[in-house]
């Protein structure tokens, strides 16, 4: 059986053929609670616990024991964790979507979250070990979305084409791109796939919108996930749709890592972090530092979370909280750090941010650090915090035009973010009166990545 699998910044999600000797429609699997969408979210009673759940969950032999033998001292540091902490074998200890977030919710400065790890793979600059344990995380994630796909198919997926940004980093793109794919391509075979092939996201998406045209177009491919902007400039309708080799009708794309998770990040910054002392200012009368701060939100970033948690930023706080005007403000910082809260503001963030697309304002509730405390925000508000990520997205799609050398005939939006009413208002202005049509925001990708695997392996 061959599927598409979209391994995304925000969600993850599975696409099958529903019968491939009637070349049927595309269909999108149960992942979680009858939802083909599974947030892209890990929690773990440990984080030492995961590369042995990737251990045990191995089916093929070889593998196993290759995988074994090159995580043989985390093992050993797993097996350490469950004796301290009392946690029995037949306990469960990873979850995952939206579960690893009512994890993390109900026990806050417990075990270990993580949301959306697709933006850390091209990061620069990491260790090995660290190159490891992503690596442990994504096939985490892996195993269980082929296991959930393939319970509801009652069928063993064994080729798979994955979705990938055109660049997963802006700095070292072709070193970083080259890291984040080995780490993706490890994680798919660790999760049992035979065949593992790669599309760029926006490409894909575009092949989704293709078969629902009836003429020939020159589309402008707009996709803002959650992690990566994608634009492609691509020749699409009847006359290439049926074309083996598609080379020719790619005429340009560009990439960026800035997308959704970033509009998130600056509204957390801009708007809700005043309240934990970034705007107040030091007994001195000088401004309070404002680093830390960014560190705590930027939940995309890993030298950002890793500076964070360490202990120089803890005797940073510490000596911050002594000097400052307004220490109260501070201590409210501090017990966030301490209670591991900063995913949960940028995620009341990122749902604040989809409450402005429809409404022109929102009050935040950051009950769950303290009582009482909240934020209202305003849609000019949100509109002013994201203006320099807007300014990157529409260069992104200048770029794209620019290679193809023409302008689109119109332009297809897609992606989660691309519901934002700023982004439409910007993409719209932008091209005038190209038309500009809508995806389905969130299964687009999924289902040309499920086209393409039809292509390849059928």
């Amino acid at each position: 059986m061959y599927a598409g699998f979209d391994y995304g910044t925000s969600n993850c999600a599975v696409g099958v053929v529903k019968n491939e000797k009637s070349n049927g429609g595309i269909e999108l699997l149960p992942l979680e609670a009858g939802n083909p969408f599974m947030p892209s979210a890990l929690y773990s009673l440990a984080k030492e616990l995961i590369p042995e759940n990737v251990g045990l969950s191995i089916e093929n032999p070889e593998e196993k024991e290759a995988y074994i033998r090159s995580r043989s001292g985390f093992l050993e540091q797993a097996r350490r964790v469950r004796r301290e902490e009392g946690i029995n074998d037949q306990d469960q200890s990873l979850y995952f979507g939206n579960a690893a977030f009512d994890q993390y919710f109900s026990f806050p400065g417990q075990g270990y979250f993580v949301k959306s790890p697709k933006s850390y793979l091209g990061a620069s600059g990491l260790r090995p070990e660290f190159v490891s344990f992503f690596e442990d995380i994504v096939s985490s994630m892996m195993i269980h979305v082929k296991q959930q796909a393939e319970l509801n198919l009652a069928d063993t997926i064994q080729h798979v084409v994955i979705g990938r940004p055109v660049n997963f980093q802006g700095l070292n793109a072709e070193q970083s791109n080259r890291q984040a794919i080995d780490i993706l391509t490890a994680s798919a075979k660790r999760a049992g796939f035979k065949s593992v092939e790669f599309l760029y996201e926006p490409l894909a998406a575009g092949l989704d919108f293709e078969a629902r045209l009836t003429e020939d177009k020159t589309v402008l491919v707009v996709d803002i996930g959650g992690g990566t902007t994608d634009c492609a400039m691509v020749r699409m309708g009847p006359n290439h749709r049926t074309q083996q080799v598609r080379e020719q009708d790619f005429l340009g794309h560009s990439g960026e890592r800035i997308g959704g998770n970033d509009l998130d990040i600056l509204l957390a910054g801009r708007e809700l972090m005043p309240l934990f002392g970034m705007k107040s200012k030091l007994k001195s009368g000088l401004p309070m530092p404002t680093q830390v701060y960014w560190d705590a939100v930027s939940t995309n970033n890993v030298s950002a979370q890793s500076s964070f948690s360490s202990q120089k930023t803890e005797l940073l706080l510490d000596q911050l909280a002594m000097d400052a005007a307004e220490p109260h403000l501070l201590d409210r910082f501090i017990a966030l750090r301490e209670e591991k809260q900063n995913f949960h503001v940028v995620r009341s963030a990122e749902q604040c941010k989809m409450m402005l697309s429809t409404t022109e304002a929102d009050f935040v509730d950051l009950s769950y650090v303290e009582p009482g405390l909240g934020q209202e925000i305003s849609r000019a508000q949100f509109a002013q915090a994201i203006e320099r990520p807007l300014a990157k997205m529409s260069a992104l799609m200048d770029e794209a035009i620019a290679q193809a050398g023409c302008r689109p005939d119109l332009v297809y939006l897609t992606g989660g973010s691309g519901k934002s009413l700023d982004i439409r208002n910007m993409v719209a202005e932008k091209l005038g009166q190209v038309d500009m049509l809508d995806g389905n925001h969130f299964g687009s990708v999924t289902a040309g990545l499920t086209v393409w695997s039809r292509k390849l392996f059928a």
